[in-house]
């Protein structure tokens, strides 16, 4: 079961920049995003929280889900 929902922006396609998610029961507001990449079928992002944390989104086109890491510093 996934339990993360991302707001994010689309444009001409979706899931082209994520603006905040709803992980694990606290809705995170997306301050910066680090990095985007590109992979077959897959977009990842590394953003940092208004918290100051730092997570990779992950949005898996095939599958049409969101998966997410908190990355440790």
């Amino acid at each position: 079961m996934n339990n993360l929902k991302v707001i994010c922006y689309s444009g001409h396609t979706y899931a082209e920049r994520p603006r905040s998610f709803l992980w694990q029961g606290r809705e995170h507001k997306v301050k910066n995003i680090e990095k985007v990449w590109q992979e077959p079928a897959k977009r990842s992002f590394k953003v940092t929280t208004g918290e100051g944390k730092l997570f990779e989104l992950c949005y898996n086109e095939a599958e049409r889900q969101w998966s997410a890491i908190e990355l440790v510093t």
